[in-house]
């Protein structure tokens, strides 16, 4: 007979897979050893700065992420992906790097990013400066595609393959309102926490983890924090909205392992990490436990 499973080696195990200690095969790797058994999405994980990556959207896509970020600067009439100014290139566009690939895939998979699998893959995107005008030319490329994306019209959500949500820039924000039609979502910060604005605007909370919280993942959260926590994503939810938090610990070790525990415990819908492959094996240990 097997042993039974404590709850000490369940949190052994998922420290270790937080630590990037626990192997366990992306989806591509299952594919390329025979596997048949099409694994599901990972509803929980958010690839940050996902166009650093090898291979943007790609890699975590392969890693069965259900979210993925991209940072774009308005040059030149044309949206580039990048973090800073410094890093510009021509050649990283948002159109070349997601929403052309994507558009493909979903071709390729009859109407859907994870094959077999409906539910649209969060696309955020970053505006780093200059909103109103990055969102124009955005809407502007996201109208071309506009099939692929969840629509909003004239009051009415219609849900697509994937799901645009424009961060950063709070400039972007009032003439995405104005609009009776459109084709993207605006990322909420805490001050609109159970504010007027609906989920059919601001389907998505998002806010710097250190403004909210001091607990970084050493000993015990206290309880009074894990209480906030809860009560924030608590709130949310009751207004069909989900909930991110970025700037948590993704350094591997026990601290990021106890941060991403609390997270799940509380119902959060998204884990923040730049590391694909130590956040699926944490997310299929916790799954197996």
């Amino acid at each position: 007979m097997a042993s039974p499973v404590t709850r000490r080696t369940v949190v052994t195990t998922l420290a270790a897979a937080a630590a990037g200690a626990v192997a366990v095969p992306s989806s591509a790797q299952a594919h390329a050893a025979g596997g048949r058994t099409r694994r599901k999405p990972l509803r929980r994980a958010h690839a940050h700065n996902d166009y650093l990556h090898t291979r943007p959207l790609l890699d975590a896509l392969d890693h069965r992420f259900s979210s993925v970020e991209a940072d774009i600067f308005l040059v030149d009439g044309e949206l580039l992906v990048a973090h800073d100014p410094v890093d510009l290139d021509p050649s990283r566009t948002l159109a070349s790097l997601y929403l052309k690939p994507l558009a493909e895939r979903v071709r390729r998979n009859h109407g859907s990013v994870h094959r077999g699998h409906h539910k649209p893959l969060q696309l955020l995107i970053d505006i780093k400066a200059d909103g109103v005008n990055a969102y124009a030319e955005l809407h502007r490329q996201l109208h071309r595609h506009r099939r692929l994306f969840t629509t909003y019209a004239h009051g009415k959500v219609r849900p697509g393959a994937v799901t645009a949500v424009i961060s950063g820039d709070r400039s972007a924000r009032a003439p995405m309102e104005a609009q009776h039609v459109r084709y993207a979502f605006y990322d909420g910060r805490m001050t609109d926490l159970g504010g007027p604005a609906p989920a059919s605007f601001i389907p998505l909370i998002s806010d710097n983890w250190n403004n909210h919280f001091t607990w970084k993942g050493a000993g015990p959260m206290p309880e009074a924090e894990r209480a906030k926590l809860r009560q924030i994503i608590a709130t949310a939810h009751g207004r069909g909205q989900r909930v991110r938090f970025w700037a948590t610990p993704d350094l591997p070790g026990p601290e990021r392992g106890a941060i991403w525990l609390e997270l799940i415990a509380a119902d959060a819908d998204h884990i923040n990490t730049d590391d694909l492959v130590a956040l699926e094996a944490f997310l299929d240990a916790y799954d197996r436990r």
